[in-house]
């Protein structure tokens, strides 16, 4: 495992913001599909970045990596750089000299890569071991040197890779090359220099590399900051940013703090913020003391902002256009620099604020020698405050040149004055943090990248033409561009580091194709772009073709191609007109042009000069849709033949008179259209008017109305309307006259009209109407036509005004107040507004506006408000009513309110509705007064409405409430009552009085209203609603019940909605969930949080949208129609089942439960629900009803249920029943009624219970994701420390003995033998180590028909703990064996694959034993963590819930044998133990159950305070008692029985925690077992019925683990009857009914704790199979053991012509996994020391059979009566497969094994475990075989050839003889 990467200082955490949009004139892109490289590893970080100008390759720095790319940005090849094991503070590293810190796996960080082109070598130093440095050679990164032995060797101890910058030096060809180092120094100023220069000596391993230039006892080439600079700012540090070398001197740029800016001496960088200055350091390449170290602070200003916080920086050359402005030479060096805003670095709140600037090393040089003269003269001081040489003087020696390097006087000097840089380009938006720049055709170009993943590309033309930003690059959507950036060798790509240093990209300098048009490619601003003409296209020059030529390249906006042509425009009836084409800034086109107009027509164009002669397309060319428009304006091109592209353009226009209808729009078209005046026709060509004298081309000639004043019509009078005009055409022969036509409401009038002469119109005599009173007048449109249709043009737009006097003047006021032009008068005697001519009264009668009766009279008020004042007046009454004058002077000073004077307001004056607002002045009204306020309290925020109650309180117009000083928003008010919303108190609490203002009356009584403290809101419950909402929460909080109308409310993508809430009482209300906007959560059926939630409480902010709250919403519970009709047929009785999703909302902890109602017409029914259904028993119904189903917000109805009774029986029917069958029948019938009842009931159950299932099983994936994570939790909490010791694995003695005599525990091969023996069993050991008399011992023994199964695997094992040391041999017979075996298998017709199957061999044993000795290695390296990881999981697991003690049954389980079917209610409690051995150490906190016996929690007690100790070192937890400590006195000791234990007639039930009723958080001890204790049972009366007990009685030889592992019996006690329960009565007793334990379909329910189980155990399983069934393992190689015997069975197999893949497969399988693994993994305490309980045992069967399931190549069909291991993992075991055919393919891939390589192996396996078993042993124990069947033996000996020619029967009597004589 890597550890995390370092910080990276110029790693920039990732910040966009758009810039573009602050940049319109820039081009810009998104990034397109650049050649990427990207870290292998995300901590593999890159650091730096090199070149090779030479041949363009990449050398890439990188976290633990040095990589070489081609300039393609492929790998060439990688060295390996870390990680390694390091402590930062070791010093000098541990390399050098041993160091006491402890050492953990380090990365190595690149923090400087350079090219040293002269040894053909690159310089990368890392930050491991304080910075040694690599010397790799550049063709192959092999390793040159890596000099560490000296202090000088170590570069930098700053972890960070932007801390060191380098500078290689040259010094001409004699002179070997120097290395300037600059570098922070973290803090550790006494290991290493800020700034020194280093020999590279030639040979990369010579001691001398990077030793000091000059080191004596005084002066050294180096510069260290001084200690005491960190007692004046504890966090100094200088930051280089950049280096370069020029002329004679080398250059560094910096960032260090200011020493005077910063905190005073000895205080924390808490006190002022700290001031950071920029400065570049010089040195002289040649000074070896460094004397010439001079500083000058940089910086830049830019529009009164000074940019002082250095980013990045870049040497390049002017350029003749940069270094005209700035007055330099083309030649001379320039340094770009990227600064920041201010002098203070903010990492939070970091300014995006940046500028590029731009300094001329010449001036920079001119100010330091300035410098250094004033010093030389000896003035000032040398202002050098870090190098504590501030305030030492100059001193006056001499005067100085431009190239002086210092003496030992007057250095180090520092510059005070700020050298000024020339601001180009600034930034507010998206931060510059990296620059490179080069020069291009006289151009200086800077290329600037971003914080925001953007690339600048800046042309840069000095302070006098500024800085052109010309295209800006989205390289990457969300990271930094780095500061490391650089050139390819052809500086046609620039490469650049990216998004947080995780991957390089190559981007073009210039993507000149971008530009479509020369306009847009001259005008880019990019010089490396030109257009090439007549390729159509953006380029550099050097890609055009023949770009040398004239006019072929344009470079220059002024050279783009124009092309002109005339005639410009023709009328879509022209065709074949000849176009002359005018093109400037052409090459020569002497291969000839085509003209295309668009993708019409193509014609060939003749070249003259200049000038381009071509024809317009003929008429077939031109298409229909140009003809019917009215004109159509197309391209026309000019394309080369040279090059078949178009390479100029202009418009041409096609257009079309004969759409104009209108004589204007003719002759007012752009284009030479003619108005035919007496055809009515608009066309091109003149001479098809019929009469010369018809042709109009100018608009003055055409027919037109001329602008008349308003045409006043009124309704119903008949009237001319006379039209001034001109040009009005006679009608000829055959033409009809004149009309004209006016659209009253939508229906056309036409009236015949007289023409006068050519100027003169007039619409004959007629009246007019339009419908309505609702209008006055009503302006109508007027046509004047001839002919039928031709219209005459009104440009003027004259309408006809028609008018009515009566409508909407229904008062004398009114009827005056109409236009006079209308002609309208008050007829007094019929009391309306008419014309004068139909008013039938004399003229007396008349009133009218300016005559002599112009005053109306009945003047009358209708309404007046209010109708009551206060006394002292300021009322604003509003009087309205009926001729109240026509004019304000009228009324004014006439105004009374109950005989007081009232002051009209002239803008409240409104004649025409006669509203009349005055002043109104003391009254005699009654006192408004006040009598109480409610509420009298709301909170200091303000918001309550409060409602004040009294009399007279309607009166007057203005009023305002005061809460003592301040204001209460008024809002309604009654006679009664007066309503205001409180303001926020500026007071704070308390009481505050209330006074109420009404005009200018004050009205006081002592009422008083009380702030008190706002609301809060503690916490709700459920956090959880559906989307919409409308679901009960419970909210609590305080002071709740001082908000009248509190509010729940929910926003979601800027959408608000609220819901209303009720008070409970003061710290609780409950409210409905608000909905989540529906419109936007509709379509989804994921959870979704609202943006914001919280309460509206008045104007209280705080609880408006809380932070703290996980308020999560739910898909809404979708409903499915009861059928496809919508009406579903049932009998009485029958259930509805409502289907559907999302009925239980996922909520935390299974809580997801929604209030349903369905009503079944309007009776409600009762409901079960799941997750999928809703089973509603339908209430006694018949006929047709409506469903409707409500939930949240949701109403929803599925359709109409229609219930049938079942049809009764015909009366005759039931008459000759009666008569045949008479009481019989009847009864028959009743059996039948009750039984069919009984079968609905149990249907009802069987559905009820079904959806119970379906509501558990939905849970159970919830159970599992939460059970996983805290399992996960636990197991890292066991496992954080198993790294290899950490894991209890047995040596290899026990571990082989467990697998090879399993359950015997001292076996006689462990012991030593009796002497008078040894001299004939080293005889018989001679004989078993002859192969022939070995092979024909097994096979004689296999025939003997009382050999059993069990001798055969006695035998097997004796015969490979005697072969233990040698192994060749052993494998060599055991090849003999099993090629035997197969050979038997085949001739006996077996199936072949159940070769193997089972254990009814010696050969098979065999093969056990000899992968059990060949695979424990792999065991301890690999295999062994995955195993006992699934062990402890499966044990936190089980132990999670309850454990029956007495039948090992569980709440969690895998087994359904094991598994607890009964609800148990538990609960988990917390108790500290003191430690065993040291009662001072801190106490243990132990998880146990309430339910577990006294012996359960002594286990996991010892589990958790002996975790990593090996279970047989542990203590007994039947050696030890627990012991309850209540205070320091009190002491229990619990036991599983004792005097207190419950008995219940003859079952006895274990003692509990709860039996006790211990608390949690309780403290216990376990202390060594006492004789008795106050609470045990009398000695003579103990009764142990306990397991323990059953362990007693057993003798057995087995492992430790083996008993425990056995399920306990469960037997009355032989002394009192009694018999032993823990959590289930045993149920295989006959006095335990089945209904105590549930029925049968209820406990299965219970079985989806199995898939619980499985689920959370699942990951465990999965990293257990991976590692068994992969080839390649964390550097482990595959065993190999596995690799030959798999090939061993492919060679069997093919020499029996055997090649079904089937068979090879199952051979293999039952070779390896079923006879070695399935073991192991069931009984891992053969490979670990632990304890395995019966529970586990149980889990881990099922895990192996799961195991054997997925070797197997048959289809496994399974059934719904198929065991429930099968059915767990049915989904699994397919993938399962699929790794086990992998596994073999990818082995019988590998290379095959020579038997040198195998026998190697196996000799130094037998070496290692030579003397692990006693020899003598093992061959006493197998000679015991040979005395049972000593003559069969000889027999077959004496029958044998090659047994014969040995004489092995004579020697085999010989050892019997020897055995028989020394017994």
């Amino acid at each position: 495992n890597l550890p995390p990467p370092p910080p990276q200082t110029i790693c920039i955490q990732p910040y966009t913001k758009n810039l573009l949009a602050n940049q319109p004139s820039a081009a810009s892109r998104v990034h397109e599909k650049y050649s990427t490289f990207r870290v292998e590893y995300p901590e593999w970080t890159f650091n730096h970045l090199a070149v090779d100008h030479r041949n363009g390759n990449v050398y890439l720095g990188a976290v633990n990596r040095i990589y070489k790319l081609s300039p393609g940005l492929d790998v060439q090849v990688s060295h390996q750089t870390g990680p390694d094991e390091d402590n930062r503070n070791c010093y000098p590293p541990r390399i050098v000299q041993p160091c006491s810190e402890p050492l953990t796996l380090t990365n190595n960080v690149n923090k400087m890569l350079l090219m040293d082109y002269r040894e053909n070598r690159l310089l990368a130093c890392g930050s491991l071991y304080q910075g040694i440095c690599k010397l790799l050679r550049l063709d192959d990164l092999f390793k040159l040197g890596e000099p560490f032995h000296k202090k000088e060797h170590y570069l930098s101890g700053v972890n960070e890779s932007g801390s060191v910058f380098g500078v290689i030096v040259s010094y001409g060809d004699a002179s070997p090359d120097k290395l300037f180092v600059a570098t922070a120094v973290d803090g550790r100023p006494e290991y290493f220099p800020t700034i020194s220069s280093r020999k590279l000596t030639r040979n990369s391993e010579e001691d001398g590399m990077f030793a000091y230039v000059f080191h004596d006892e005084f002066v050294a080439s180096m510069i260290k900051i001084p200690s005491d600079t960190f007692t004046v700012v504890p966090d100094f540090d200088i930051y280089y940013i950049y280096g370069f070398s020029s002329g004679n001197f080398v250059y560094f740029l910096t960032l260090q703090p200011e020493m005077g800016g910063g905190p005073t001496t000895g205080s924390s960088s808490a006190g002022r913020e700290q001031v950071y200055t920029s400065k570049l350091v010089r040195l002289c390449k040649d000074d070896t003391a460094f004397n010439s170290y001079v500083e000058v602070p940089l910086g830049c200003v830019k529009g009164g902002v000074e940019y002082r916080l250095l980013q990045a920086a870049y040497l390049s050359k002017a350029g003749t256009i940069l270094a005209r402005s700035l007055g330099i030479g083309p030649d001379d060096d320039i340094l770009y620099a990227v600064f920041s805003k201010g002098q203070k670095r903010r990492p939070k709140e970091s300014s995006q604020e940046s500028a590029l600037c731009v300094f001329t090393l010449k001036e920079i040089n001119e100010r330091i020698k300035d410098r250094l003269q004033s010093c030389y003269k000896g003035e000032g001081t040398l202002d050098l405050a870090w190098l504590k040489v501030k305030d030492i003087s100059c001193s006056s020696l001499l005067t100085i040149d431009d190239n002086f390097c210092g003496l030992d006087m007057n250095a180090p000097l520092g510059v005070s004055e700020m050298v000024r840089g020339i601001p180009l380009f600034s930034e507010s938006n998206d931060k510059m943090t990296s620059v490179i720049a080069y020069v291009y055709k006289n151009h200086s170009l800077a290329f600037v990248g971003t914080k925001g993943g953007r690339l600048k590309k800046i042309r840069v033309d000095g302070p006098t033409y500024g800085a052109l930003q010309y295209e800006t690059i989205q390289v990457v959507d969300n990271g930094a561009i780095l500061r490391d950036m650089a050139f390819s060798s052809d500086q046609h790509f620039f490469l650049t580091f990216l998004f947080l240093c995780l991957q390089l990209t190559h981007v073009p300098v210039e993507a000149c194709e971008q530009y479509l048009s020369c306009k847009d490619c001259l005008g880019s601003g990019d010089p490396h772009c030109g257009w090439c003409v007549l390729h159509s296209m953006c380029t550099r020059k050097e890609k055009c073709e023949r770009s040398s030529e004239p006019r072929r390249f344009a470079s220059d906006i002024k050279q783009c191609v124009r092309l002109s042509v005339h005639p410009n425009n023709i009328s879509v009836s022209q065709y074949s007109v000849m176009l002359v084409l005018e093109a400037h800034n052409v090459p020569e086109l002497s291969a000839g042009v085509n003209c295309t107009f668009e993708d019409l027509a193509e014609m060939d164009g003749l070249v003259e000069g200049n000038r381009i002669t071509c024809s317009s397309p003929a008429e077939k060319e031109v298409p229909r849709i140009v003809r019917i428009r009215r004109n159509t304006s197309l391209h026309l091109y000019l394309k080369s033949k040279e090059t078949g592209l178009a390479f100029a353009n202009t418009s041409f226009v096609f257009y079309n008179c004969s759409v104009h209808k209108s004589c204007l729009s003719c002759v007012g078209s752009p284009y030479q259209c003619h108005w035919c005046k007496y055809r009515h026709t608009c066309t091109h060509d003149p001479s098809s008017c019929s009469f010369q004298e018809g042709r109009v081309k100018q608009p003055e000639e055409c027919p037109q109305l001329l602008p008349a004043d308003r045409i006043l019509v009124p309704v119903n009078v008949v009237k001319p309307i006379t039209l001034r005009a001109k040009n009005l055409p006679q009608p000829q022969s055959g033409q009809r006259g004149y009309e004209c036509v006016l659209t009253i409401q939508g229906v056309e009038q036409r009236v015949p009209a007289l023409r006068f002469n050519s100027s003169s119109v007039q619409c004959q005599n007629t009246s007019y109407l339009y419908d309505g009173m609702e209008m006055s007048s009503l302006p109508v449109d007027l046509t004047v036509i001839w002919n039928g249709d031709f219209s005459i043009d009104n440009p003027a737009q004259n309408k006809v005004h028609l008018y009515k006097c009566d409508a909407r003047r229904e008062s004398c006021g009114l009827c005056l107040k109409a236009d006079p032009l209308f002609g309208c008068v008050w007829c007094k005697g019929e009391n309306r507004c008419s014309l004068k001519q139909h008013c039938p009264h004399p003229q007396s009668m008349w009133l009218e506006h300016n005559g002599i009766n112009s005053k109306c009279t009945h003047p009358r008020i209708t309404k007046i408000t209010p109708l009551r004042g206060p006394r002292e007046g300021g009322t604003l009454v509003t009087i309205r009513g009926e001729n109240l004058g026509l004019e304000f002077s009228e009324i004014k000073d006439h105004v009374k309110v109950a005989d007081v004077e009232c002051t009209p307001i002239p803008e409240g004056y409104i004649p025409l509705v006669n509203n009349s607002h005055c002043l109104f002045w003391p009254c005699f009204l009654q006192i408004p007064r006040l009598l109480s306020l409610k509420p009298n309290r709301g909170p200091v925020s303000g918001g309550t409405i409060v409602n004040i109650t009294g009399s007279n309180l309607d009166a007057g117009s203005n009023v305002s409430i005061m809460f003592k000083d301040q204001q209460c928003t008024y809002q309604r008010r009654g006679g009664q009552w007066i309503t205001c919303s409180s303001h926020a108190s500026m007071q704070g609490y308390g009481n505050v009085s209330v006074s109420v203002f009404v005009d200018k009356a004050h009205i006081h009584k002592d009422l008083k209203f009380e702030y008190v403290e706002d609301p809060t809101i503690t916490k709700f419950e459920p956090e959880w609603s559906i989307f919409s909402g409308n679901t009960p929460v419970t909210v609590t909080g305080t002071n709740l019940d001082i908000i009248q109308t509190p509010l729940i409310r929910a926003k979601y993508k800027n959408l608000e909605t609220v819901n209303i809430c009720q008070v409970l009482s003061p710290t609780t209300m409950q409210c409905m969930a608000p909905e989540l906007p529906y419109s936007l959560s509709r379509q989804k059926e994921v959870p979704e949080r609202p943006d914001e939630f919280g309460f509206i409480l008045d104007n209280v902010q705080s609880v408006l949208a809380l932070n703290n709250t996980n308020f999560i919403y739910y898909p809404n519970p979708v409903f499915e129609l009861l059928s496809v009709s919508g009406v579903q047929e049932l009998k009485p009785g029958s259930p509805i089942i409502l289907k559907g999703r999302n009925f239980l909302p996922p909520a935390p902890g299974g809580n997801g439960k929604l209030n349903y109602t369905v009503l079944i017409g309007d009776k409600p029914c009762t409901l079960t629900v799941s997750d999928t259904q809703l089973l509603c028993e339908s209430p006694n119904l018949t006929g047709r009803h409506k469903v409707l189903a409500r939930v949240g917000g949701i109403e929803f109805s599925p359709g109409v249920v229609h219930i049938t009774s079942d049809s009764p029986l015909s009366s005759t029917a039931v008459i000759s029943i009666a008569g045949a069958g008479g009481l019989l029948i009847f009864f028959i019938v009743i059996v039948l009624i009750a039984y069919k009842r009984k079968s609905r009931e149990s249907d009802l159950t069987l559905k009820r219970l079904q959806m119970q299932m379906d509501n558990l099983e939905s849970r159970v994936a919830l159970e599992c994701k939460e059970a996983f994570a805290e399992l996960q939790t636990d197991i890292h909490e066991l496992t954080s420390d198993l790294d290899g010791a950490g894991i209890p694995f047995l040596d290899y003695r026990t571990y082989t003995m467990r697998v090879l005599f399993p359950g015997i525990e001292e076996h006689p091969v462990l012991r030593d033998l009796e002497e008078q023996v040894e001299k004939g069993l080293k005889l018989f050991g001679q004989l078993i180590n002859n192969k022939v008399f070995l092979l024909s011992f097994i096979r004689t023994l296999e025939s003997q028909r009382g050999f059993s199964m069990r001798d055969r695997g006695n035998v097997a094992s004796l015969i490979m703990t005697v072969l233990q040391s040698k192994l060749e041999y052993a494998t060599d017979v055991l090849k003999h064996l099993l090629s035997d075996l197969i050979d038997k298998n085949l001739e006996s017709k077996n199936h072949p694959k159940l070769l193997l199957r089972r254990t009814e061999s010696v050969a098979e044993k065999m093969l056990t034993n000899w992968f059990t000795f060949l695979l424990y290695k792999f065991l301890k390296e690999c295999a062994g963590e995955p195993l006992f990881s699934l062990f402890c999981a499966i044990k936190q697991q089980m132990e999670k819930g309850p454990i029956d003690s007495i039948t090992g049954e569980a709440r969690y389980s895998l087994s359904e044998d094991k598994l607890i079917r009964q609800q148990i209610d538990y609960k988990t409690l917390v108790v500290n133990c003191m430690h065993p051995d040291n009662e001072k150490t801190p106490e243990v906190q132990v998880k146990v159950l309430n339910c577990d016996t006294i012996s359960q929690v002594k286990e996991k007690i010892l589990d958790a305070i002996y975790k990593n100790v090996p279970s047989s070192h542990r203590p007994k937890a039947s050696d030890m008692d627990l012991e309850w400590r209540q205070g320091r006195v009190v002491r229990v000791i619990l036991q599983d029985e004792d005097v207190t234990t419950k008995i219940e007639g003859d079952w006895k039930r274990l003692n509990m925690l709860t039996h006790y009723q211990v608390p949690d958080n309780a403290v216990v001890a376990l202390v060594p077992k006492q004789v008795t204790t106050y609470n045990s049972v009398n000695n003579s009366t103990v009764s142990r019925t306990s397991a323990s007990k059953y362990e007693n009685m057993i003798k057995y030889t087995g492992s430790p683990d083996s008993l425990r592992s056995r399920t306990p019996m469960i037997t009355p006690d032989q002394e009192s009857g009694v018999k032993v329960w823990h959590l289930v009565k045993n149920h295989e007793h006959g006095d335990q009914k089945e209904g105590d334990r549930g029925s049968k379909m209820v406990s299965e329910i219970y079985l989806t704790r199995l898939l619980a189980t499985k689920g959370t155990l699942q990951k465990f399983v999965d990293d257990l199979f991976e590692t068994i069934f992969s080839t390649a393992h964390r550097g482990s190689a595959l065993p190999l053991a596995i690799k030959y015997m798999f090939d061993f069975l492919d060679e069997q197999a093919d020499k029996h012509n055997i090649h079904d893949p089937h068979v090879r497969h199952t051979w293999k399988s039952n070779c390896l996994p079923l006879r070695f693994w399935v073991n192991v993994i069931k009984n891992p305490q053969f490979v670990f020391d632990i304890h395995k309980s019966s529970i586990t045992d149980a889990c881990l069967s099922v895990v192996a059979q799961t195991f054997m399931d997925s070797c197997s190549t048959s289809e496994h069909r399974l059934g719904k009566d198929s065991p429930s291991n099968k059915l767990l993992y049915a989904k699994d075991i397919p993938s399962y497969k699929s790794w086990v055919e992998r596994y073999y393919s990818d082995i019988s891939k590998m290379p095959a094994i020579s038997d040198q390589d195998m026998n190697a192996y196996l000799a130094e396996q037998s070496r290692m475990h030579m003397n692990e078993f006693n020899t003598m042993s093992s061959l006493s124990e197998i000679y015991s075989y040979v005395g049972k069947y000593t003559e069969e033996i000889v027999s077959a000996l004496e029958q044998d050839d090659g047994a014969r020619k040995q004489r092995l029967a004579y020697k085999l009597e010989q050892v019997v003889a020897f055995m028989s004589l020394e017994s």
